[in-house]
């Protein structure tokens, strides 16, 4: 009898954008063994300043800000990175991309300037013209007039539906709501989401079935918690909860991500100033949060955290030390504990990890 087949192996990479102030020249690829947590670099792709990126549904692209607008790379068999082209968003340089899952626009949130702008995308992956482009107008209502002053859009994320974009902006205090033709890649304002006074909404994460929306608060260092739906063809958005993002007072810590493990269980928070991640559990049925322990992470502004396939490991970019450090989550004890030596980066500010083809 012949031999039954070895199992195949599960490959992933990690893409790791990064600001070219100083000593980094672009994305960086690595291999992760998700075995052990330890990530291998691969490859470079240059880009200035790529802070932000985003991967198509289909795997076959992936997209990056950068200083001269958005930047579009198509992904080989093993992960690496091949410049397609780039265009101008009209605008500054954007903070935060996204795209939809049949890979027909790129949605650009700008912090410096306070748009939203749509890129069309050709069916080759390059990115096309302008399809839109809103400027966000007015001021917040606010104690905090240094941070609430005028508009900054921090995130642009598709309803799990994708039939709406929300946008947050901190320098308004709320969430404006889009709804998009997909058709010419028009927005038209369908509601506006007003978070708590001096709040600052920063980041956003849905729940993978549609029904929640986390909402992480920079100036006030809480997790909003918003049902959301789709009734009568209209967006309807509640808040039903609030946390603080941080145990303790900490008046100069900034949170800046937010993301959830693989079986969403647990929501996590970066905590900058006080500089560690915040675990909640996640109630799936009424999708509240309770506070469950925090880790320091051993370096200098965590700009984001991610967890590795198999929801064990998750990685920390510390972005002010200049490293990626790897810690394991021992979930029935409610603590994480790092492992791995750091991995040196300059100025890492984002990740994406991607699923590749297995291998015998």
């Amino acid at each position: 009898m012949a031999e039954k087949k070895a199992k195949q192996k599960e490959r992933y990479v990690a893409y790791v954008g990064t600001y070219t102030v100083d000593k980094s020249k672009g994305i960086y690829v690595y291999d992760i063994d998700t075995e052990t947590g330890v990530l291998t670099n691969r490859s470079l792709a240059q880009v200035n300043n790529p802070s932000h990126v985003c991967i198509s549904k289909d795997r076959k692209f992936l997209y990056s800000i950068a200083d001269e607008g958005v930047v579009a790379f198509s992904i080989d068999e093993n992960g690496d990175l091949t410049k397609v082209n780039q265009a101008w968003t009209g605008g500054l340089r954007g903070c935060y991309i996204s795209v939809d899952s049949k890979r027909r626009f790129l949605f650009v949130g700008g912090y410096h300037d306070g748009r939203v702008t749509v890129m069309k995308l050709n069916e080759d992956g390059s990115i096309g013209e302008i399809a839109c482009g809103i400027f966000h107008q007015g001021v917040a209502i606010s104690k905090n007039e240094h941070r609430l002053d005028h508009p900054k859009v921090t995130c642009v994320l598709l309803s799990p539906d994708e039939k709406y974009l929300f946008a947050s902006d901190i320098g308004l205090n709320q969430i404006k709501v889009y709804r998009v033709d997909y058709s010419t890649g028009q927005l038209k304002l369908e509601d506006i989401v007003r978070c708590t006074m001096d709040a600052g909404p920063r980041g956003m994460k849905f729940s993978s079935d549609g029904r929640f929306l986390y909402v992480l608060t920079e100036l006030n260092r809480c997790v909003e918690v918003y049902s959301y739906d789709n009734i009568d063809d209209a967006p309807l958005i509640r808040q039903i909860h609030t946390v603080n993002a941080i145990n303790g007072d900490y008046p100069t810590a900034e949170c800046s991500s937010i993301e959830m493990n693989e079986s969403e269980s647990l929501v996590m928070v970066t905590v900058g100033g006080k500089n560690e991640v915040s675990f909640f559990k996640r109630n799936a049925m009424d999708g509240q949060l309770t506070y469950a322990f925090g880790t320091p992470t051993s370096g200098d502004y965590p700009k984001q955290v991610h967890i590795l396939p198999g929801d064990q490991y998750y990685v920390a970019l510390n972005h002010d030390s200049n490293e990626i450090r790897t810690f394991r989550i021992n979930y029935e004890g409610n603590y994480a504990l790092m492992c791995n030596p750091p991995v040196k980066i300059d100025k890492p500010n984002c990740i994406r990890l991607l699923k590749l083809d297995s291998e015998g």
